[in-house]
């Protein structure tokens, strides 16, 4: 499915948009999901329309793509978006490392791993289109990811054999069977968790299997519940101390300066993506407090940031993004759906508190923003970056803009 012109072209200049805009009923905030993944990188989702349906079951208006490395579900969320009437967000996700914090073990929005930098881009062309030299750099980064869980999988078949257990993978054809290009750690998880149900028919017979698989430690999720069973898999067997754990070489990473660089001529706007408390108001090094984040963010001229309101304390995630707001961040939320775990697409925060009206309408600028500057950029015409600097000045006339960028899309 490839689609020759940006859905965007078709919009009427910004004049009329603006005037056409003007004259329209004033209508609700609506529900935005702004960070999901779909199969082209690992996903709750088994296919790109399933999110659609569910948004438009759920009443959300806007979805964002948002996979690892990869750009290749362009075409197709666009497609989905036009056929289901919401509005698309064309984003990409990497993980880029800071070497001199991770030296100093400061961890940035990955709790485990310091100096590991997970990064965002936000409102990229659409059809996508960037250099050669960032192409290249894509798919040396899918290949060098590949060959990692490629290793894992050999690691895997020789654990599984010198414990007996008759069990054996082939790595080419689990990517063929379950992944797209780009073949994750978590695609080997879902793999052992269906061989295990296909050659045992029993709850007895999987969990005595799943027991030999972690060397005699017992297995703590319901056997139906296949997120927690898949994120034991990982934990025991594919992580540090695993028997199929594979070390990530230093190739699998571009710095944060390569990666806000290749976002920007992907056409996109660099984007952090907070973590925020991860339990027990627990923060990492790098976003323990919040003013020196800011600092740092600006010095780095990065001016928006995202989050994932449902693993976030609803006081700590509205504090920290009501402070960031009021510094003139874009600021978007999303739910990831990167885990087997399929939640609703309509966003909460962590123990199910809904988003309040502040932070709804706080979305919805951020979203607002990001959808200007796609239109803009596809009609040939500067976004909402100047270089690398955001044009928080003319904040207000962006999201006026991508407003009726918005309400033009759902009206067609």
């Amino acid at each position: 499915m490839t689609q020759a012109k940006s859905i965007f072209t078709t919009f009427p200049d910004t004049e009329d948009l603006l005037k056409w805009y003007k004259g329209q009923a004033a209508k609700a905030v609506p529900n935005i999901n702004g960070h999901i993944h779909t199969p082209h990188s690992f996903s709750a989702f088994s296919n790109i329309e399933q999110p659609f349906e569910m948004a438009k079951a759920e009443d959300v208006s806007v979805l964002g793509i948002n996979d690892f490395y990869t750009t290749d579900g362009y075409n197709e969320f666009a497609e989905m978006a036009q056929k289901h009437q919401i509005f698309p967000l064309f984003n990409i996700e990497f993980m880029a490392l800071q070497n001199d914090l991770q030296q100093a073990g400061i961890r940035v929005n990955d709790p485990s791993n310091p100096g590991r930098t997970y990064f965002s881009g936000k409102g990229l062309r659409q059809p996508a289109k960037m250099s050669e030299a960032s192409l290249q750099k894509i798919s040396s980064l899918q290949t060098e990811s590949n060959r990692q869980t490629y290793e894992m999988v050999e690691k895997l078949n020789a654990f599984l054999a010198e414990n007996a257990i008759d069990l054996q993978f082939d790595a080419a054809e689990l990517q063929n069977r379950l992944a797209k290009n780009l073949f994750r750690e978590r695609h080997i998880a879902q793999a052992i968790r269906i061989a295990v149900f296909e050659k045992e028919d029993t709850d007895l017979g999987r969990a005595k299997l799943f027991n030999a698989i972690f060397q005699g430690k017992a297995v703590k999720s319901a056997i139906d519940d296949v997120a927690g069973l898949e994120n034991e898999i990982r934990g025991n067997l594919l992580k540090a101390g695993g028997a199929a754990f594979v070390p990530e070489d230093p190739k699998a990473f571009l710095s944060l300066e390569e990666v806000k660089e290749l976002i920007i001529d992907a056409g996109g706007i660099p984007c952090y993506p907070v973590l925020l408390d991860f339990g027990n108001a627990n923060f990492t090094d790098y976003e323990a407090d919040k003013e020196k984040l800011l600092a740092e963010l600006k010095s780095k001229n990065v001016f928006s940031i995202e989050l994932i309101p449902g693993r976030n304390n609803f006081d700590i995630f509205k504090d920290f993004v009501q402070f960031f707001h009021q510094n003139d961040f874009v600021i978007t939320f999303g739910s990831e759906h990167n885990t087997p775990q399929l939640d609703p697409v309509k966003l909460c925060c962590g123990g199910g508190i809904d988003l309040d009206e502040e932070l709804k309408q706080i979305n919805y600028e951020g979203t607002a923003i990001v959808a200007a500057h796609q239109y803009l950029v596809a009609n040939g015409k500067e976004g909402y970056l100047n270089g690398q600097i955001a044009k928080t000045e003319e904040k207000a006339a962006f999201v006026e803009l991508g407003k009726a960028v918005i309400a033009k899309f759902l009206s067609m």
